[in-house]
């Protein structure tokens, strides 16, 4: 009998890490660097959907710095998509624990 209400639990549990994960395609997070010079906007899965580069920064002489700006933003955006993900799934994996199925 308590087998049949673990396995209950992990399927609904999987029903919701479903549903999250839906839910997350949807979601946007937006890093911006330089004083909003570079912004990048990620979906809370981590995909990149957008690069906004204010062209007051684009200068052929100073290739390196525009590269260090979208890297920052690309790596701040990424850090916010993670930091989201792991926020929305924290109720899953937390109730993973108490079953003693931490991951």
């Amino acid at each position: 009998m308590k087998l049949n209400n673990i396995m209950k639990q992990a399927r609904q549990m999987q029903t919701q890490m479903m549903q999250i994960q839906e839910n997350l395609a949807n979601e946007t997070v937006e890093a911006s660097v330089g004083g909003g010079m570079v912004s990048a906007t990620f979906t809370g899965q981590g995909d990149l959907v957008s690069i906004s580069i204010d062209p007051e920064v684009i200068n052929p002489d100073d290739k390196e710095m525009l590269e260090d700006l979208i890297t920052s933003a690309v790596n701040e955006g990424l850090r916010k998509s993670r930091e989201l993900m792991s926020q929305k799934m924290g109720s899953i994996t937390g109730a993973l624990g108490a079953m003693g199925m931490g991951m």
